[in-house]
Protein backbone atom coordinates (compact mmCIF):
# COMPACT_ATOMS: atom_id res chain seq x y z
CA UNK A 1 0.00 0.00 0.00
CA UNK A 2 1.41 3.35 -1.19
CA UNK A 3 0.29 6.11 1.81
CA UNK A 4 0.86 9.43 1.89
CA UNK A 5 3.65 10.48 4.23
CA UNK A 6 2.27 11.57 8.01
CA UNK A 7 4.39 12.76 10.27
CA UNK A 8 1.67 12.50 12.76
CA UNK A 9 1.26 8.91 11.46
CA UNK A 10 5.28 8.69 12.20
CA UNK A 11 5.11 9.82 15.58
CA UNK A 12 2.57 7.41 16.18
CA UNK A 13 4.61 4.52 15.14
CA UNK A 14 8.31 5.96 16.76
CA UNK A 15 6.15 5.90 20.77
CA UNK A 16 4.73 2.61 19.88
CA UNK A 17 8.39 1.52 19.00
CA UNK A 18 9.29 2.48 22.34
CA UNK A 19 6.58 0.58 24.34
CA UNK A 20 6.58 -3.02 25.78
CA UNK A 21 3.02 -1.91 27.58
CA UNK A 22 0.96 -2.30 24.53
CA UNK A 23 -1.04 0.98 24.91
CA UNK A 24 -4.29 1.76 24.05
CA UNK A 25 -4.97 4.73 21.79
CA UNK A 26 -6.00 6.83 24.83
CA UNK A 27 -2.46 6.47 26.16
CA UNK A 28 -0.69 6.68 22.66
CA UNK A 29 -2.83 9.99 22.02
CA UNK A 30 -2.09 11.56 25.60
CA UNK A 31 1.63 10.76 24.64
CA UNK A 32 1.81 12.09 20.54
CA UNK A 33 -0.08 15.11 21.86
CA UNK A 34 2.73 16.18 23.05
CA UNK A 35 4.42 16.59 19.81
CA UNK A 36 1.10 17.68 17.84
CA UNK A 37 -1.12 19.41 20.27
CA UNK A 38 -4.04 20.36 17.74
CA UNK A 39 -3.86 15.93 16.91
CA UNK A 40 -7.16 14.70 17.69
CA UNK A 41 -8.12 11.29 19.43
CA UNK A 42 -9.89 10.47 16.42
CA UNK A 43 -6.87 11.26 13.68
CA UNK A 44 -4.61 9.12 16.44
CA UNK A 45 -7.77 6.14 16.75
CA UNK A 46 -7.68 6.48 12.80
CA UNK A 47 -4.21 5.96 12.14
CA UNK A 48 -4.15 3.12 15.10
CA UNK A 49 -6.24 1.50 12.60
CA UNK A 50 -4.88 2.10 9.33
CA UNK A 51 -1.35 0.66 10.34
CA UNK A 52 -2.92 -2.33 12.00
CA UNK A 53 -4.84 -2.82 8.78
CA UNK A 54 -1.76 -3.15 6.51
CA UNK A 55 0.23 -5.36 8.97
CA UNK A 56 2.39 -2.36 10.53
CA UNK A 57 1.66 -2.91 14.13
CA UNK A 58 -0.81 -5.61 15.66
CA UNK A 59 -4.12 -4.66 17.54
CA UNK A 60 -4.51 -6.89 20.31
CA UNK A 61 -8.46 -7.32 21.45
CA UNK A 62 -7.91 -8.73 25.13
CA UNK A 63 -11.31 -8.71 26.21
CA UNK A 64 -11.18 -5.09 27.85
CA UNK A 65 -13.18 -2.97 26.21
CA UNK A 66 -10.38 -1.62 24.53
CA UNK A 67 -7.75 -1.93 21.59
CA UNK A 68 -4.21 -2.07 22.38
CA UNK A 69 -1.25 -2.11 20.09
CA UNK A 70 1.82 -3.54 19.97
CA UNK A 71 4.38 -2.48 17.55
CA UNK A 72 5.78 -6.04 17.36
CA UNK A 73 4.31 -7.74 14.60
CA UNK A 74 5.82 -11.28 14.70
CA UNK A 75 4.56 -14.11 16.13
CA UNK A 76 4.48 -14.17 20.24
CA UNK A 77 2.07 -14.66 22.91
CA UNK A 78 0.86 -12.00 25.77
CA UNK A 79 -0.31 -12.24 28.85
CA UNK A 80 -2.84 -10.48 30.34
CA UNK A 81 -3.47 -9.52 34.12
CA UNK A 82 -6.24 -9.90 35.62
CA UNK A 83 -6.05 -8.22 38.31
CA UNK A 84 -4.51 -5.14 37.29
CA UNK A 85 -5.11 -5.08 33.55
CA UNK A 86 -1.28 -5.32 32.29
CA UNK A 87 -0.45 -6.71 29.13
CA UNK A 88 2.36 -7.85 28.09
CA UNK A 89 4.99 -9.79 25.91
CA UNK A 90 5.07 -13.50 26.91
CA UNK A 91 8.15 -15.10 26.80
CA UNK A 92 7.34 -18.75 25.76
CA UNK A 93 8.48 -20.37 22.41
CA UNK A 94 5.98 -20.13 19.47
CA UNK A 95 3.98 -23.03 18.44
CA UNK A 96 3.69 -23.19 15.09
CA UNK A 97 2.91 -26.58 14.60
CA UNK A 98 -0.28 -25.14 16.05
CA UNK A 99 -1.54 -23.41 13.33
CA UNK A 100 0.12 -26.01 11.05
CA UNK A 101 -2.44 -28.89 12.94
CA UNK A 102 -5.43 -26.87 12.09
CA UNK A 103 -4.72 -26.23 8.77
CA UNK A 104 -4.60 -30.04 8.36
CA UNK A 105 -8.23 -30.07 10.42
CA UNK A 106 -9.88 -27.32 9.45
CA UNK A 107 -11.53 -27.55 5.49
CA UNK A 108 -11.11 -23.45 5.16
CA UNK A 109 -8.35 -20.97 5.04
CA UNK A 110 -6.77 -20.74 8.58
CA UNK A 111 -4.33 -17.47 7.53
CA UNK A 112 -3.06 -17.38 11.52
CA UNK A 113 -3.97 -17.35 15.84
CA UNK A 114 -4.15 -15.48 18.90
CA UNK A 115 -3.45 -17.02 21.85
CA UNK A 116 -3.61 -14.51 25.17
CA UNK A 117 -2.42 -16.07 28.64
CA UNK A 118 -4.87 -14.82 31.63
CA UNK A 119 -3.54 -14.75 34.95
CA UNK A 120 -2.60 -12.73 37.57
CA UNK A 121 1.23 -10.97 36.95
CA UNK A 122 4.17 -11.23 39.54
CA UNK A 123 3.64 -8.20 41.36
CA UNK A 124 -0.63 -8.92 41.83
CA UNK A 125 0.64 -12.72 42.54
CA UNK A 126 2.93 -10.96 45.62
CA UNK A 127 0.33 -8.69 46.54
CA UNK A 128 -2.17 -11.52 46.87
CA UNK A 129 0.31 -13.65 48.50
CA UNK A 130 0.79 -10.85 51.57
CA UNK A 131 -2.50 -9.68 52.03
CA UNK A 132 -3.73 -13.84 52.32
CA UNK A 133 -0.76 -13.92 54.70
CA UNK A 134 -1.92 -11.40 56.80
CA UNK A 135 -5.48 -12.68 57.00
CA UNK A 136 -4.76 -16.01 57.48
CA UNK A 137 -2.41 -15.18 60.67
Amino acid sequence: MNLKHSKQRDSIKEFLSTRKDHPTADVVYMNVRKSFPNISLGTVYRNLTLLADIGEIARLRIGDGADHFDYDTSPHYHFVCLECGEVSDFDFPFMEHIIENARKSFKGDIKGQTTYFYGHCESCSKQQMSICDADCI
